[in-house]
């Protein structure tokens, strides 16, 4: 036991299973300390340990002593883990994924909502004054048939008369709107 923690990773690195056991003996204690402390967790602090075990059997051909202090090194590894636990225990994995549809509108729903709108305004634009009159008074502006009348100056029978006629244009302009729909 009177080996330092290089001399013992050297000999683990040639294979020798006494220095293997004397490196288990000596870290175990305090990698299940800190893992049990930071998971509070016995059964996940031992797997922590194994697994900072198993990354001190592969590191230890590629240890270059005095690069780094070895216990550093240990600590940081099984920090590491059991931050990877403390994540996973935050990422709740469900057997199913949950039966519910998104029913928000679909990503190309906004660019055909865009392209429908000026198919609309440029149908508007091509209608004569008056019946786009009738038509942004009424359906634009929301106001009622009456209002929308006065403030054109004529009848209500004549408002509805331009209503039609322009709803029937832009009905047939946006045909193929409707369909897509």
């Amino acid at each position: 036991m009177g080996d330092s923690d290089d001399e013992l990773l050297s000999r683990v690195a040639a294979g020798d299973p006494a220095a293997a056991r004397a490196l288990v003996a000596r870290k175990l204690p305090r990698l299940l300390s800190l893992a049990g402390r930071m998971l509070s967790d016995p059964s996940e602090a031992e797997d922590v340990a194994q697994e900072a075990f198993v990354r001190i059997w592969k590191q230890a051909p590629k240890w270059r002593p005095g690069a780094a202090r070895f216990d550093t090194w240990l600590h940081r590894v099984a920090l590491n883990l059991c931050y990877d636990r403390l994540r996973r225990r935050r990422e709740v994995a469900t057997a199913n994924p949950p039966e519910q549809a998104d029913e928000g509108p679909g990503p190309d729903r906004g660019l055909q909502a865009l392209d429908a709108g000026r198919r609309v305004a440029e149908a508007l634009g091509r209608l004569p004054d008056r019946q786009r009159e009738a038509i942004v008074l009424c359906h634009y502006q929301e106001l009622g048939n009456i209002e929308a009348a006065d403030v054109m100056g004529v009848s209500v029978e004549a408002l509805e008369s331009l209503l039609g006629r322009g709803r029937r244009s832009l009905r047939a302009a946006l045909m193929d709107l409707k369909e897509d729909a």
